[in-house]
């Protein structure tokens, strides 16, 4: 039978394609072993059995054909968390911890009033940034939307595992929030911070994406013409739902954000910050909006 340094080698050619094939090949092996990929190592040159092999094969087989690892795994690690995660979500990215990060600047910086603090993260998917915020700020009142009832199957159960208690609601962006009848409270709500990581690549772009990425979830992806269509309509409807002074936080492509500045601008926002991501782009913009104009 063949030595677990060798089915890593062997995984490793197999998926040669793939910029991450060593790192694949060992998660991959994990699985279909039942070791942890320390163990792995340490174990180098101890023997699979036939049925391990086999299964470890098949899962390079579905890799090789561009189903990415996480979904194969059913899991992915985000903020320290382990999350569950399926084709019907988004696979989180690290990049979206900055989104994360900036939010709790914002929650950290608000004066202790003795009240909850309320904060609304829209198009929510695995749930991964609303249960983030709640994990690191236990005394959130979270409040996490998505259209899609698959999505919010996946979030509630990653907020159940991880001890979140969190309001999820389906609905197209706001509207989960006025128009669901499990939603009186929050309709009549304003946050002290919104959160969204909405759709923002441009649909023209889409069958350029790498294949794996091409097979999440299109509706999570596609943010239309420019990639600013659900963008934008969270900017324009957000001050009605933030208290005055509230912030708005967002996820977008560097190359968006002078446009998404200009339109926080236009909505009675002030003047927005960027946060840079782990290759020193701008991918998360964020604003407050005016006290003085808001009502």
């Amino acid at each position: 039978m063949p030595q677990i340094k060798d089915l890593l080698l062997r995984g490793k050619q197999l998926l040669a394609s793939v910029p991450s094939c060593a790192l694949d090949a060992s998660l991959l092996l994990a699985k279909a072993s039942g070791l942890s990929r320390e163990q792995l190592y340490s174990r180098a040159c101890s023997e699979l059995d036939e049925a391990q092999c086999g299964y470890y094969f098949e899962l390079i087989e579905r890799r090789r054909k561009g189903e990415c690892t996480a979904y194969i795994l059913g899991h992915k690690e985000f903020w320290g968390l382990e999350f569950t995660v399926s084709p019907t979500v988004l696979v989180p990215r690290p990049d979206t911890e900055i989104l994360v990060e900036a939010a709790l600047l914002v929650i950290r910086s608000i004066p202790n009033s003795g009240s909850p603090l309320s904060v609304l993260d829209l198009c929510t998917g695995s749930g991964v940034v609303a249960i983030a915020l709640k994990h690191d700020c236990p005394g959130l009142e979270v409040t996490a939307t998505d259209i899609s009832e698959e999505a919010l199957g996946v979030a509630r159960k990653n907020a159940e595992l991880l001890g979140c208690e969190i309001t999820f609601l389906r609905g197209d962006l706001f509207r989960a929030c006025t128009d669901n009848p499990k939603a009186e409270d929050s309709s009549k709500r304003r946050f002290c911070l919104i959160t969204a990581n909405a759709p923002y690549i441009p649909s023209q772009c889409m069958e350029k994406l790498p294949i794996e990425v091409r097979n999440e979830p299109r509706i999570a992806l596609d943010g239309g013409d420019d990639g600013l269509a659900l963008i934008r309509r969270v900017i324009a409807e957000a001050p009605r739902y933030l208290q005055a002074g509230g912030s708005l936080v967002l996820e977008a492509d560097p190359s968006q954000m002078e446009t998404i500045a200009g339109l926080m601008k236009d909505q009675g926002f002030t003047e927005p910050r960027l946060y840079q991501d782990l290759a020193g782009k701008n991918r998360v913009i964020a604003a407050e909006i005016n006290a003085l104009d808001h009502c």
